[in-house]
């Protein structure tokens, strides 16, 4: 077969790949309830910037001899951050990441560094990341009992501590639990430490989905920096939505200087956890930040629990208890079955499933999963009673 004909198959069989992968991505995204990834997005301003092999690598506060990145929008995002997290005092430090598991893996390496026998207490709703963390960097740790919708058992987590008091405590706050969207009481936790004596302490807030929630509501549960938190881990791809999985890690300044080393290859230091780190993240939340504002988060959070509140009516219109904790979008019901469960993509754990009511999910999208719930329990119930 002569060269050009190849060539023309070969682009013919590419093209023809990435129309079915579209077609799937599509298809998927109209049933897509189970994951807290916002879909509401238009980047398209951005396209031009693909040209480019934008790298981030090194402190975003810094000069760099590295002049691709897009480091002063980086740091705009992160001083927005700091400020919804009630760093009011201007201490805190931080960069755009992967995501959430970065950030956390950043804020117990911080831990471990200031605290070497420190013990790492967390509850059994925390995320599955936390484990793997603490495997890789070898921390002594212990798992605490959580409560029925979600939130560390605080008698538990103090009885603990008060028998491993010699080791200065490493504790893991859920600002929202994977699958219960539970905030662990951080003053709570506080009184805890202060009724032990225990002023050598970390806490470090796991805020994936809820650090862009809690600034947003009337009534917040304390998540921040005035809190008493040393470091939080929020995403950027699930409420504010990005082509691309990304997030950001706030810590305070005094403890990233522990870490913090000097790199001539790059003229910069090195207070990261990766080398390159992606410049493009910075730009997604850069340009959604400043076309949203503070006025339409609020409006785009209102309208998450309201849907939220409209799927817990229309399980109990069905006769199915729904429930959803204190400023959460996640909706915990029974678990459906497996054909249900990949049809919806939902996340499930044990005896219960939730659905998580991010800004491209409006009631109509409801009504039409609802519809297929009660069809599928419908459905299980017919074959029990054949069995």
């Amino acid at each position: 077969m002569p060269k050009d004909d190849t060539d023309k198959l070969f682009q013919s069989t590419m093209n023809h790949k990435l129309d079915r992968l579209l077609d799937r991505m599509k298809c998927n995204s109209t049933r897509f309830l189970g994951y807290p990834c916002n879909q509401n997005f238009d980047y398209s301003q951005l396209f031009e910037f693909l040209n480019y092999s934008i790298n981030n690598v090194g402190d975003p506060f810094l000069p760099t001899s590295f002049g691709l990145n897009t480091h002063d929008i980086e740091c705009e995002v992160i001083n927005e951050f700091a400020t919804l997290c009630q760093d009011t005092r201007k201490l805190t430090w931080g960069y755009v990441t992967n995501g959430g598991t970065e950030g956390n893996m950043y804020g117990f390496y911080l831990a471990r560094e200031l605290y070497p026998q420190g013990m790492v207490y967390y509850s059994e709703d925390t995320h599955y990341s936390v484990a793997k963390i603490l495997r890789l960097l070898k921390s002594r740790s212990i798992m605490i009992k959580s409560q029925s919708n979600g939130e560390i058992d605080y008698d538990d987590l103090y009885e603990t501590i008060k028998i491993h008091r010699d080791s200065p405590p490493i504790i893991i706050a859920n600002i929202g639990t994977t699958m219960k969207g539970a905030v662990d009481d951080l003053q709570q936790i506080n009184r805890i430490l202060t009724e032990l004596a225990l002023p050598d302490h970390y806490i470090h807030a796991d805020a994936a989905l809820s650090g862009m929630i809690l600034p947003f509501v009337d009534e917040p549960q304390p998540f921040g920096f005035d809190a008493g938190i040393d470091s939080i881990s929020i995403s950027g791809h699930k409420m504010i939505g990005s082509p691309i999985p990304c997030g950001i890690v706030l810590a305070k300044k005094a403890n990233v200087e522990r870490i913090a080393r000097s790199i001539e290859y790059i003229g910069t230091l090195d207070t990261t956890l990766s080398g390159s780190r992606n410049g493009l993240s910075p730009l997604f939340l850069w340009s959604a930040i400043n076309q949203i504002k503070r006025a339409g988060f609020i409006k785009i959070i209102s309208h998450c629990l309201k849907v939220a509140d409209y799927a817990i009516s229309a399980f109990k219109k069905i006769g199915v208890s729904a429930w959803r904790n204190k400023n959460s979008n996640t909706v915990i019901f029974p678990r459906p079955s497996d054909e249900l469960i990949s049809q919806w993509q939902l996340a499930v754990h044990n005896d219960i499933a939730h659905i998580i009511t991010m800004p491209h999910v409006e009631e109509a999208f409801i009504d039409t999963f609802i519809s297929d719930y009660q069809r599928d329990t419908s459905n299980a119930d017919s074959k029990k009673g054949v069995a």
